[in-house]
């Protein structure tokens, strides 16, 4: 028997091209199933072969955990049962028992040759997977070889590849035949079917064709920074160059519109944006909200969001048809884009202005007139007033070195104050709310002020009501209140 193994293993591995390593491997679990199978069913075994004769030793083996926690006598074996017989055995160690040579006869030999073939399949798909990747493939190009279920199967080559549903473009009617392009999102080793996950909804996709398209890309000279898109209707990518006598918008969009042509009749039609990235925030998302024409723009760096004033007549361009255009360049600058009009803009000042103007004159005590001139100068908080560098402060001409000091100092008192409050406020609040994502102590205290101290008192207050309690956006306090409840939906399950 072990000449004949010996040349099976090499007959197995020429045919299926795969290294002997893997059929030997795939021998071994075979004759350990079926060792299994004569002995115990819950057993563990271990075949061991030899490569060059072809002979093969089988081992019963159990797993050394600590005497309480044997839950499978068949499986495992306490320690101290473990050290009466081998002295220096540890926890996660095995004790192996040989086991006598077993006839298999021929069920067993069948059962071993459908593991063999089932491991042999296995590594010969992994093989064809791992020659795939080794070429470093993002755009999949293949024939589209059947539908399932509304996903498409591709044939790339030797190897299948999976296009869902979710990631076809809309109303992109695909055929059996037809020749299909499309980006690598995905690896599923897993899937017993196809591995490969492909999309032509993803930005990358529009990101990769452009770099087929435009050979500069791969030169080096430009680069596209980033990619947003509506599938089949409307694309924006930014474009940056890195060398000043190339022009990437123009580069991109091709003599005669060829290039951007080219990617469009690829998208089904979808009509591509070409903008101009910057390194300044606030002048991508300009350029990312063209055609539409930017009056104004305020940079809140905190909540990474930008307030973007256009006039009436610009309004309509900039927000796009069903929100495309403002939420296109979103996710284009990765920037939250609050549009508004100019009047909504100076109503929004005003109300802020209001605000922080209460906020000085009751916490500095100071007038009206002194709180302006600090909101003029760019100051809409205590910390500023109390940390930033003094010579900015005694730059303010209204005010001399003295009433500089003065409000300095005020500032701090009463940041001490309400540390020392807050520290106190926090005595009040349970763990569960402290501990809870999103949260921090600052905010913890604010709602301690407000009587809200546990984590089912955050979990039963309205969005709308957590904002105005606290001031944080509308999106945090969504998220807070998601993870307090949370505990909810765990408990019913």
């Amino acid at each position: 028997m072990s000449r004949e193994l010996l040349l099976l293993v090499d007959a197995l591995a020429r045919e299926k091209n795969v290294s002997k390593d893997i059929v030997f491997g795939a021998l071994e679990l075979a004759l350990a199933s079926a060792t299994k199978k004569r002995t115990h069913e819950e057993a563990d075994v271990r075949v061991e072969m030899d490569r060059q004769a072809g002979t093969f030793e089988a081992f019963r083996r159990w797993l050394v955990v600590a005497d309480d926690m044997v839950e499978n006598a068949e499986l495992q074996v306490g320690l101290t049962d473990a050290q009466k017989q081998i002295p220096d055995m540890s926890i996660d160690d095995y004790i192996e028992e040989a086991l006598e040579p077993v006839d298999f006869g021929r069920i067993g030999a069948q059962a071993a040759k459908q593991v063999i073939l089932q491991k042999i399949r296995d590594a010969e798909r992994e093989q064809i997977l791992n020659d795939f990747l080794e070429r470093k493939e993002h755009l999949v190009t293949g024939t589209l070889k059947r539908m399932e279920r509304g996903s498409a199967i591709i044939e790339a080559g030797r190897i299948e590849a999976l296009l869902p549903r979710d990631q076809m473009i809309p109303k992109e009617n695909l055929r059996p035949g037809d020749r299909v392009r499309a980006w690598l999102m995905k690896i599923d080793r897993t899937a017993r079917g196809p591995q490969l996950i492909l999309s032509r909804t993803a930005p990358e996709f529009i990101m990769k064709l452009f770099e087929l398209e435009v050979p500069e890309i791969e030169e080096g000279l430009l680069e596209i920074k980033s990619a947003a898109r509506d599938p089949g209707i409307r694309a924006k990518i930014a474009v940056k160059s890195n060398d000043p006598r190339v022009d990437p918008i123009g580069t991109c969009v091709g003599m005669r519109g060829s290039r951007v042509t080219a990617v469009t009749n690829e998208l089904a039609g979808e009509r591509v944006d070409i903008i101009l990235w910057s390194a300044d925030p606030a002048q991508f998302v300009i350029g990312a909200l063209a055609p539409a024409e930017v009056s104004s723009i305020v940079v809140d760096e905190e909540r990474h969001a930008m307030d973007v004033v256009v006039d009436e007549a610009n309004l309509a361009i900039a927000i796009g048809r069903g929100g495309q255009n403002v939420r296109l360049a979103s996710e284009l600058t990765g920037w939250t884009i609050n549009l508004m009009t100019v009047e909504e803009s100076q109503e929004k000042q005003e109300t802020e202005s209001s605000s922080i103007r209460s906020l000085f004159m009751e916490k500095l005590d100071v007038d009206q007139e002194v709180a302006d001139i600090l909101i003029q100068e760019g100051f809409s908080t205590l910390e500023e007033i109390a940390y930033v560098p003094l010579a900015e402060m005694l730059e303010i001409e209204a005010f001399d070195e003295a009433t500089v000091n003065e409000l300095r100092e005020r500032a701090r008192n009463v940041l001490l104050t309400e540390a020392i409050v807050d520290e106190e406020q926090l005595e009040n609040v349970e763990e569960e709310l402290l501990g809870l994502e999103g949260m921090d102590k600052s905010l913890a205290a604010k709602l301690a002020r407000q009587k809200i101290t546990t984590r089912d008192d955050l979990a039963d207050l309205a969005v709308d009501e957590l904002v105005e309690m606290t001031g944080v956006a509308s999106e945090r306090a969504t998220q807070l209140i998601t993870n307090a409840r949370a505990h909810w939906f765990a408990d019913e399950a």
